[in-house]
């Protein structure tokens, strides 16, 4: 075999896996994750339905992946310490302006007491929001406080989804940054 098909082979693979993802991402945004199938995945990715197993396992591995794409809160753990509370409520106020802005979160919205939906939407929820702020914090009851801290950003878009987006005030932030400060408090 020459090295020019050796090449081709895992970009061809990862180029695959990618559509694949793409087509997910599209047909659950649009759709909703409970009238998506994973053959409507894979002809929209042009791609052998096997292939979405042997990449993701399954329909709602799929979906994982795709949620892993979606907002990074990494950046709000970066910093001080002690800036913490108040990144976490420029986050929060700046979600209570905006409507989702991903079709993917959208669907989460709509689909989140479905089973399979559920357990990888709070997978996600405990590997890039809950168990990264736990690692910041110091002091006792890390875990608890970490946990108080999640219940207000999740709070901020089920009071978005129920009476519309609102244009915070500087007032809210700092509303929000003593909120999050007693959270986060050791």
């Amino acid at each position: 075999m020459s090295p020019q098909v050796t090449e081709a082979r895992p970009r061809d693979r990862e180029a695959t896996r990618e559509r694949i993802l793409q087509a997910a991402r599209a047909l659950f945004g649009e759709q909703g994750y409970e009238q998506v199938t994973v053959r409507m995945i894979a002809a929209a990715a042009e791609a052998n339905i096997a292939l979405v197993g042997r990449y993701f396992g399954s329909k709602a591995g799929l979906f994982g992946a795709v949620l892993q794409g979606e907002p990074r809160f990494g950046a709000l753990y970066e910093g001080d310490a002690e800036d913490l509370p108040r990144r976490l409520a420029e986050y929060a106020a700046e979600r209570m302006h905006q409507p989702p802005d991903s079709p993917i979160l959208r669907t989460l919205e709509r689909s989140a007491m479905h089973p399979e939906v559920h357990a990888v939407a709070r997978e996600r929820l405990i590997t890039a929001v809950l168990e990264p702020l736990v690692a910041r914090l110091e002091g006792p009851d890390a875990r608890a406080r970490a946990r108080m801290a999640t219940a207000v950003l999740l709070g901020i878009g089920a009071t978005r989804r129920r009476l519309g987006p609102q244009q915070p005030t500087p007032e809210d932030v700092d509303r929000l940054t003593a909120v999050f400060e007693a959270c986060l408090a050791g």
